[in-house]
């Protein structure tokens, strides 16, 4: 039989002539990755230092005979991790980061860039970049800061945060609702409901740039409770402490990471969570991330609450916000005391006393329930106005109803959980942008606002699925 040729010597060198066949490895494997023949020349010029790595004892044997045990370093991400955590990310969409690119971009060269932060984040050297900071409008007038990982990086924390997530699903507060899974708005707003026919006092409490102050050094104490995976420790520190382009980062989580939603919850868990429920095991409360709403039997006890809270806080470097942190007397047909503040917002929704219904007798009764809120609502509208869809003359009625039709959509979805008649202005106001459409469209109407609006109501009633919230009844302008 004909030996296979060695292409080296005896002396183990490369025998002349001879050059060996190295196989394309620029293929997809099943998880998503493949590996990149740049791959290595990247490598090289990554940063080494700080790298922390889980150290395995293996074994070996030889004659079923242990010989001396071998140490190997390792960080267990898989590929098939890295894979998930960006099909998460994709779904999630979400703008670039500072290098710019974004999820379509990135997937121009997916299984290298996958395949490239895989073999990054395994073996200790991945750094994150710094995070694009934006700034957003909030209700009271002021900016709200947010900060945009890359997409690379988006994907990154991703496989850490599914990692880490169910272990602390373990410990979490069930009085806790904020980014959590099988949890959501609806259930917070839901339980704040029923706390309220319970308790006829609320705490209303807003923590000061909550994302901006949480403290790195307690968080990290709080994770190391839970964690003992060096790499866990070592990759969340280095979230933390990712600088923005202007300047380094001393406090706080960037509000827009993957991950910062878990160690919010995680802060605050110990912040408050586990405390109230320790120091007052009798009263209720209602935690979405940062907004917090507590449930007290008496004013006196309010108020003693109100301030051991806020020196609990103190404690763990943060403060309540004294201008929109308030005490509420939830007022009902029940409840007649005299109290300067009766209603409070959460979560897009506004508590106060309400005229209800009473479904046995029809009679009208004092109630203490939510609907949207005002400020939702002007944000709504205002969204209406500015689209100035009464412009669009070359448009057809459907390609108008296509276009909003996902937005109004979630509109009812959302704020007509609870009391969907209350969404009536916003409609009407809908309306009267659609008659407006009419006038300026159709030259037979001559200007008249009567005319357009009785065509526009007679199309509502004959096609009511042209747009979604006519099929809820909301028809007249």
């Amino acid at each position: 039989m004909e030996q296979r040729k060695s292409l080296t010597n005896v002396n183990g060198k490369a025998q002349a002539g001879k050059t060996p066949v190295r196989h394309s490895t620029d293929v997809v494997s099943d998880d998503g990755l493949s590996r990149s023949s740049y791959e290595t020349s990247v490598m090289e010029v990554e940063r080494r230092a700080e790298v922390v790595q889980l150290e395995l004892p293996l074994t070996t044997s030889e004659k079923r005979r242990k010989i001396n045990a071998t140490l190997t370093r390792v960080i267990p991400i898989t590929k098939q991790m890295v894979w998930s955590a960006y099909k998460k990310v994709r779904q999630n969409k979400g703008a670039a980061g500072t290098d710019g690119i974004t999820i379509a971009m990135y997937e121009e060269q997916l299984s290298a860039n996958l395949y490239k932060l895989w073999n990054r984040l395994s073996s200790g050297s991945y750094f994150p970049p710094a995070v694009r900071e934006v700034y957003i409008p909030k209700s009271d007038g002021k900016m709200r800061k947010l900060g945009i990982p890359t997409v690379n990086d988006r994907v990154a924390q991703e496989v850490t945060k599914s990692y880490l997530e169910p272990r602390l699903e373990k410990v979490f507060s069930e009085q806790s609702y904020g980014y959590r899974p099988q949890r959501n708005q609806h259930q917070a707003v839901e339980q704040v409901r029923k706390n309220t026919r319970k308790y006829a006092w609320v705490i209303d409490m807003d923590i000061s740039s909550f994302f901006d102050s949480m403290s790195h050094e307690k968080l990290l104490l709080a994770l190391k409770r839970h964690v003992t995976e060096k790499w866990v420790l070592l990759y969340s520190e280095r979230w933390l402490k990712a600088p923005t382009m202007e300047s380094t980062r001393k406090r706080g989580t960037p509000q827009g990471g993957v991950i910062s939603p878990l160690f919010a919850n995680l802060f605050l868990h110990y912040a408050f969570d586990k405390w109230f429920e320790k120091e007052f095991p009798n009263l209720s409360f209602v935690r979405y991330a940062d907004d917090i709403i507590v449930h007290c039997e008496t004013e006196t006890k309010a108020k003693e609450i109100y301030k051991t809270i806020s020196e609990r806080l103190t404690d763990c470097e943060l403060s309540l916000n004294e201008e929109k942190s308030k005490i509420v007397y939830c007022k009902n047909a029940h409840r007649k005391a005299q109290f300067k503040t009766i209603k409070f917002d959460f979560l897009g929704f506004c508590f106060k006393p309400k005229p209800t219904k009473n479904k046995a007798t029809g009679r009208l009764f004092l109630s203490f329930d939510c609907a949207i809120s005002r400020k939702s609502e002007i944000k709504i509208s205002e969204s209406i106005r500015e689209s100035k869809f009464h412009q669009w003359t070359s448009s057809t009625i459907h390609e108008i109803a296509n276009s909003f039709n996902d937005k109004i959509r979630g509109w009812i979805n959302y704020y007509g959980k609870f009391r969907i008649h209350s969404l009536n202005r916003i409609f009407k106001l809908f309306n009267w942008r659609l008659i407006k459409w009419a006038v300026r469209k159709y030259k037979r109407f001559k200007g008249s606002m009567s005319q357009a609006a009785n065509w526009i109501r007679r199309i509502a009633f004959d096609f009511p699925d042209i747009f979604v919230h006519w099929h809820y009844g909301f028809q007249r302008a």
